[in-house]
C-alpha cells in the first residue's frame, strides 16, 4: 500500500465529483449523450494524468460520439478542475469507453429471462 492512497483516493473521488456536474450540467456539445455517466476515475500519483471512464446507455455509436465531443471539451473540463481543486498541476484528461454499465443490464435481464422460465417450467 502506497503512502499516498488516502490522498489519492480523495482526489480521485473528488476530481469524479466535479467531472461529473461538468459534463452533465455545463457542457453544451451536441455529441455527447444526455445518459452520460462517468463511472470511475484514476488519476497517477504524480497527478499529471487522469482516465476518465464514461458509460454511455445507447450503442456503441452513441459512446463513440460522447468520447468525441469530451475529447473536445478536454481544455473547458481542464479549467474548470482547476477552478474547483486546488492542485499544483492539473491533470491531462483521458476519456475511456467503459461498458459495465451496459453488461450489469444485459446480464440482469438474461437473469430475469432464465428465472421466468424456471418458473414456467414449475
Amino acid at each position: 500500500m502506497r503512502k499516498n492512497s488516502n490522498r489519492l483516493t480523495r482526489i480521485n473521488e473528488e476530481v469524479l465529483r466535479v467531472l461529473a456536474e461538468k459534463i452533465r450540467g455545463e457542457v453544451k456539445d451536441p455529441r455527447i449523450s444526455r445518459m452520460t455517466s462517468v463511472t470511475e476515475v484514476s488519476v497517477a500519483p504524480d497527478l499529471k494524468t487522469c482516465k476518465v471512464y464514461i458509460s454511455v446507455l445507447g450503442g456503441d455509436e452513441e459512446l463513440e460520439n460522447t468520447l468525441k465531443g469530451l475529447k473536445s471539451a478536454e481544455g473547458f473540463l481542464r479549467s474548470a478542475l482547476a477552478k474547483e481543486i486546488n492542485l499544483r498541476i492539473t491533470p491531462t484528461l483521458t476519456f475511456v469507453g467503459d461498458q459495465s454499465i451496459a453488461y450489469g443490464v444485459n446480464m440482469s435481464k438474461l437473469i430475469d429471462e432464465v428465472m421466468a422460465n424456471d418458473e414456467s417450467d414449475k
